[in-house]
């Protein structure tokens, strides 16, 4: 299904039975993703209740915005497509990205929906501490770009900075477009952990042991600061809690939500 929100054209999933001023889950894809990814999740869910989820600008279905975006106004986006969909209350689940999404929307005072609850598996949002050899490696890496920015060197060597990049960025950041890893950038280096003291909906974390992109450390961290979040610890999991273990996903979800499993 396709809906027009803020000028762009958003491709977006729902399932499950419609009834009046019912919650709504609100599913937030993480980088790189797309709603596709989620099947399992929505179709589970669809069940019992209406699970919808939208591919973000940029990825997906769904164009790039026409700038680079901050967490903010990607915030600002869903709360827009929110809107548009007329749901009135709605249970935000974040998965990565997502995660750190939502941690916005819901660090918010004033919301045109009320948000009664939300579920963050292996969010993004709190920031990694560097070492002295990564704090070196991109010291490096700053002068190695500015100098390769400047136009001699540009029109003698023209793949050089490009290879630079290349060599130093991340999957995430080599398969993006130029404007979304301007995006990307952006919302990586964003601290969420201000926001997550003013959350004051109930908070269920989500997260894969195994994780490596991010740590249960993170999520041991928004547990100590969103007020009365609880964690769940998946052994044999890493990143895509929901795909690597689904069956203890599965009953998770449906014991926070209230179905039997």
């Amino acid at each position: 299904m396709r809906i027009q929100v803020d000028q762009i054209d958003v491709h977006y999933l729902i399932e499950g039975p419609e009834r009046p001023d019912q919650e709504v889950v609100v599913l937030l894809h993480g980088w790189g993703a797309n709603v596709t990814l989620y099947r399992n999740v929505i179709s589970h869910l669809g069940k019992s209740m209406q699970i919808c989820a939208l591919d973000l600008p940029g990825f997906g279905e769904t164009a790039e915005p026409d700038r680079p975006w901050s967490v903010a106004d990607f915030a600002d986006f869903v709360i827009h497509f929110i809107e548009a969909m007329g749901f009135r209350k709605v249970a935000l689940m974040g998965h990565s990205h997502g995660g750190r999404v939502s941690l916005e929307i819901a660090s918010r005072t004033q919301l045109p929906f009320s948000l009664t609850r939300m579920v963050l598996m292996d969010a993004a949002g709190v920031l990694p501490k560097k070492t002295w050899k990564q704090k070196l490696r991109q010291r490096r890496y700053k002068m190695a770009r500015w100098v390769l920015s400047l136009p001699l060197v540009g029109a003698l060597y023209p793949d050089a900075l490009e290879n630079l990049r290349r060599a130093h960025g991340s999957a995430d950041y080599q398969n993006a477009s130029p404007l979304m890893r301007q995006t990307l950038v952006k919302v990586v280096n964003t601290d969420m952990e201000p926001a997550m003291p003013k959350i004051q909906v109930p908070v269920l974390l989500i997260w894969g042991e195994d994780d490596t992109a991010t740590p249960l450390s993170d999520g041991e961290r928004m547990e100590k600061l969103i007020p009365g979040a609880g964690l769940v610890r998946v052994p044999h999991a890493g990143h895509y809690v929901y795909i690597d273990q689904w069956p203890t996903v599965m009953r998770v979800l449906d014991a926070y939500f209230g179905e039997e499993g």
